[in-house]
């Protein structure tokens, strides 16, 4: 019985909880305003589940400087809880039209949260590896999804800005110099945001279809730099520490 409890206690986490609560609720709120169809229903219902086992079994792992979940953690919560609307109305837009405003409404506010949330953490010292992953695996998800919602309009190259993120962390599984530690860069961080801003607004149509191209066009081709740029820098300081395998490092990635 004590084990039964504990068990249960390990995966019912206030934090997952309350999260998978949240997204739920959003869900509903969006059903209730936008109309929400099936996909949209089964694709949003499918990230709160994702997303709550995936917290809930990294919040069981030893990470290095472990720390309470804390208000940093909160603030990226609230944005995966964004994210998923985000997800659910995307999936929706392939059997008819999306509600462009209400989609542009959440992934703003989404993309704004990502520069709040590592505030927090500087500034109530509740920086750590956890909350640096956690952010990186958001990001990584809504540029994914709004990829997919441009490349609806404007083809599937589009889908390569999405992947890209993804493509080097299989990479990883076959090179592990990719494992390695990168450096701080304001420069990756910029073209890392400039992705989701771009995004966001070659999705909603308010742009004239060639500049939309245009600026897809040249936030491909600066992230094709920026990752280009750090696997040169990896390559380099693998073979100069003559490391075949790194141990895991935090990444600053979309």
């Amino acid at each position: 019985m004590a084990m039964s409890v504990t068990y249960e206690s390990r995966l019912l986490r206030p934090e997952t909880t309350a999260g998978a609560a949240a997204q739920t609720l959003l869900l509903v709120l969006l059903g209730m305003v936008t109309g929400l169809g099936p996909a949209g229903w089964l694709t949003g219902l499918a990230f709160t589940v994702a997303t709550w086992g995936v917290l809930t079994r990294a919040l069981r792992r030893p990470w290095r400087g472990a720390r309470p979940f804390g208000p940093a953690n909160g603030v990226t919560l609230a944005r995966t809880t964004l994210v998923g609307c985000v997800t659910a109305l995307v999936a929706d837009s392939f059997t008819g039209r999306p509600p462009v405003a209400v989609l542009a409404a959440l992934t703003t506010v989404a993309l704004v949260l990502d520069a709040v949330d590592g505030q927090v953490a500087r500034r109530t010292g509740t920086e750590s590896a956890l909350g640096a992953r956690f952010d990186m695996e958001v990001d990584a998800f809504l540029i994914l999804v709004l990829s997919v919602h441009v490349a609806m309009s404007m083809g599937a190259w589009v889908l390569v800005i999405g992947a890209m993120r993804y493509a080097f962390v299989l990479a990883a599984r076959v090179l592990p110099w990719l494992h390695g530690p990168l450096p701080p860069s304001t420069a990756r961080k910029t073209v890392a945001a400039l992705q989701g801003i771009v995004l966001l607004v070659a999705g909603t149509g308010t742009v004239p279809r060639p500049l939309a191209y245009g600026a897809v066009l040249v936030a491909l081709a600066l992230l094709v730099w920026s990752f280009g740029r750090d696997i040169r820098w990896l390559w380099r300081v693998g073979v100069r520490d003559d490391a075949a395998v790194v141990r895991y490092a935090t990444y600053e990635r979309v």
